[in-house]
Parts: C-alpha cells; sequence; structure tokens
C-alpha cells in the first residue's frame, strides 16, 4: 500500500521475527519434542508423559485447583473492579480511592506473596486475617483465662469427664473449701485477679477459695493453703453438684473466694470444663482446606485494581444520555446498573475476564510462596507442579507434557479474546 517494497519490509521485521523465533517459537517446539521422551531424554516415551496427567495424584490435584482459580479469581476480581469502578464515579475523592485500589499492582507477585504468608500467620499476634478473626470471636464468645490450669499435688480435685475437675468428697455448709490449681503462668493471670484469701465460715453457706497455689523459688510456700504471693483464680466458675444435676453455682471473686447457698451442702463442687478451654487461635488459613481460598484471596487484592482501571475507562465511554433516559422512564440506580450499565460494559468485561483467566492458568509466585511445605501438596497448581516436575523430582519429560498442556488450555481462551478484539476494531 506504501509502495515499501518486500524486501526492505522483511529486512525491519527480521529482527523481532529472530526475536521470536529464539524465545516463543523454539522453546515451544523443543517442550513439545521433549514430552515424547523419558526421563533421561534418550528413549522414546510415547503419550506416557501425557497419561501422568491423569493419573499422578499431585497432577490431579494441581488441575482441579486450577479449575478453582480459572472459575472464582476471575470472576471475583472483575465483579470487585465493576462495582468499584462504578461507585468511585459517585464520590469526590474517586481518583484517590483508585489508586489505592490500583496500587498492589505495582507489588511484584514475590512481595505480594511474602506480605500475605504473614497475614495468613496462625499467631494473631503476627497474623493480620487471624487478630481480626480473633477479636470478632472473643467479642461474642470469651475464650477461659485457666487453659492450662490442672489440680497440683494433694489436690482435692480430681479429673472429671469432658475436662472438669470434682471433688473427691461432699462439701458441708460452714466448713471452707480449698480448691488448688496450678499450670497458669503468672503472667498470664486475669488483670481482675488479686492476691488469694482465705475463706471465712459463713453459717448456711458453702464457701471456699479457688488459687493458683503456687510461688516461685524452690521450698518457699505452702502447699494447699493461700500464700501472700499467689492470686486467686478471678471469674473461675464454681458448680455444686448432686446426683449428676447442678443444684447452684456461683463466680469466684478477684481474690478466689466464692459462697454458695445452703442447696450446695452435701454435694459435690465442679469446675466446668468452660474455666479451661483452650484460647481461641483463629482459623488455619494456610491450612489443607483453606489454603486454595487464601491464596486466590490474594491475588484478587492484586488484580481487583487491574479490572478497575480497565472497566473505569470503558464506563467513560457510555453515552450518559442512555443512562438519563433510564433515570427519567423511572428506573431506579439497581435497575439502570443492571439492566444498562453492565450490558453496556459487556465486551470490556469480557476482555477482562478472560485476560484474567489467562493469567490465572500461568499463576505460580503465590502460591509457590504463600503455600507452607506442610500444605503445597494441596494448593499445588499446573505451574507449580511443572517447576517441581522439572527441577525438585528431575522429570523434564512429564515436566515439558504439563507445559504443552498448559499452551493447549491457554490457546482457546487467547483465541477468544482476539477474536473479540478484531470484532470490536470492525466496528
Amino acid at each position: 500500500m506504501t509502495g515499501t517494497r518486500r524486501a526492505v519490509a522483511a529486512l525491519f521485521l527480521l529482527p523481532a521475527l529472530v526475536l521470536l523465533g529464539a524465545l516463543v517459537v523454539y522453546p515451544i517446539g523443543y517442550s513439545l519434542v521433549r514430552s515424547f521422551y523419558d526421563q533421561s531424554g534418550d528413549g522414546f516415551a510415547g503419550l506416557d508423559n501425557y497419561k501422568a496427567l491423569f493419573t499422578d495424584d499431585g497432577i490431579r490435584t494441581a488441575l482441579k485447583n486450577n479449575v478453582l482459580w480459572v472459575v472464582f479469581a476471575p470472576t471475583v476480581a472483575t465483579a470487585l473492579g465493576l462495582i468499584f469502578a462504578v461507585l468511585t464515579e459517585r464520590i469526590r475523592w474517586g481518583t484517590a480511592f483508585k489508586l489505592v485500589v490500583f496500587m498492589p499492582m505495582a507489588i511484584s507477585m514475590l512481595a505480594a506473596g511474602i506480605i500475605f504468608r504473614l497475614v495468613y500467620d496462625q499467631d494473631p499476634d503476627k497474623g493480620v486475617a487471624n487478630a481480626v478473626w480473633v477479636g470478632v470471636h472473643d467479642t461474642f464468645a470469651q475464650s477461659s483465662a485457666f487453659p492450662k490450669a490442672h489440680p497440683g499435688r494433694q489436690s482435692p480435685l480430681e479429673a472429671a469427664q469432658g475436662g472438669a475437675f470434682l471433688t473427691r468428697e461432699p462439701v458441708r455448709a460452714g466448713s471452707p473449701v480449698s480448691l488448688p490449681l496450678v499450670g497458669v503462668p503468672p503472667d498470664q493471670m486475669p488483670d481482675s485477679a488479686k492476691k488469694a484469701a482465705p475463706a471465712t465460715s459463713e453459717p448456711g453457706k458453702v464457701t471456699g477459695t479457688t488459687w493458683q497455689d503456687f510461688t516461685r523459688g524452690k521450698g518457699v510456700g505452702t502447699l494447699g493453703a493461700p500464700d501472700p504471693s499467689e492470686l486467686g483464680y478471678a471469674g473461675m466458675r464454681i458448680e455444686a453438684v448432686k446426683d449428676g444435676k447442678v443444684v447452684a453455682s456461683t463466680t469466684a471473686a478477684g481474690d478466689g473466694t466464692f459462697s454458695l447457698p445452703e442447696a450446695a451442702d452435701g454435694a459435690q463442687l465442679r469446675l466446668p470444663a468452660s474455666n479451661f478451654k483452650e484460647a481461641y487461635n483463629g482459623l488455619d488459613w494456610l491450612g489443607p482446606s483453606l489454603v486454595t481460598p487464601a491464596i486466590i484471596g490474594s491475588y484478587i487484592w492484586m488484580w481487583a485494581g487491574f479490572a478497575m482501571v480497565l472497566i473505569a475507562a470503558g464506563l467513560a465511554s457510555v453515552p450518559r444520555e442512555l443512562l438519563e433516559a433510564a433515570r427519567v422512564d423511572g428506573a431506579n440506580e439497581w435497575q439502570v446498573f443492571r439492566r444498562v450499565t453492565v450490558p453496556l460494559l459487556a465486551p470490556v468485561l469480557a476482555v477482562v475476564t478472560v485476560t484474567l483467566m489467562i493469567n490465572v492458568l500461568k499463576v505460580f509466585d503465590l502460591v509457590f510462596i504463600i503455600a507452607p511445605g506442610s500444605s503445597q501438596d494441596d494448593a499445588n497448581v499446573l505451574a507449580l507442579e511443572l517447576y517441581r516436575k522439572g527441577f525438585s523430582e528431575d522429570q523434564p519429560g512429564i515436566a515439558s507434557a504439563i507445559a504443552v498442556f498448559l499452551l493447549l488450555l491457554v490457546i482457546p481462551v487467547m483465541w477468544f479474546n482476539v477474536r473479540r478484539l478484531r470484532r470490536e476494531v470492525r466496528r
């Protein structure tokens, strides 16, 4: 069309063609050939390496996880991007919000993986996810302050069913009862705990003291009696049990003293298991059952901003007259969004979703870094399995077969994307 000779055009295209051949065509061709050979590379294996894709447990788990990735990660990221793009049009600080949401895109996958490895840490003092989760949980269900408390030597208490402790003998009104326990570090005692005080006798009532019967230092303190440095079990629940039924109950004061009514006379005292319930430590985000959703969450955190920017660009080209006409006709904001905005943005949403689908088929960094060794098999994906087969297990033939299989998975999605883009250009 411009009169340029084919030889000149070929010379201009030659550097790009050489690079494409060296960096794309040759590796693809070599991988395809290598996938038909055995581990040594000398013997022809036929389709054995491809059969392993559907018989090897690790590869089957990777396939299943890749399906989860392709279904959920692009869908959720695109949906969040759409919501952010639409909502930020209505606020003055929308640009600042978009900047904050898009900022994770400036972080490498390696850095994001390290960040979320810390976010998902099991210890609530380190992991943000569990710190929030434990905070919400403890708002509605407080954990015990005495999870490791237990009777010491010569204690009148013995273990009962379900983790409770029961007095060996029935108690009598007017005779103070001692319920010593050990096992709680001093720095973990409740803030409301005070110095333990011996119980005083009250006619017609069962009284007693429950406290931490331990004083630092060898040979220091009196066993079975409150010492000046020992603290009471503030908030400890005590129940009086007769014939398997609770006839009275109370809670220990700050100094560990408690008082039960006359109905407790002749009953056994029980410290229920709720006193010794382990502190809630949150969810095991990186355990076998949650590791894949957790990593998908980190991916969405990174790529929702990408989806938002592309959708916002498409939204800027939507004719405002159509939106205003729908509002004039009586449509509310939800109807305008569902029946006008989303259909007009359908081409952009399709491009974003397909682009993210191609991206998640190749995901490797996040899974490799975030998933600990104990649950990496459960979080496995095809790209990670390719790396493990090729380098950790020294099976280059199977690794090449996985690479070819990944290419075959990506080609239809890429073809769909290219076809749609060409259709948009014709318009």
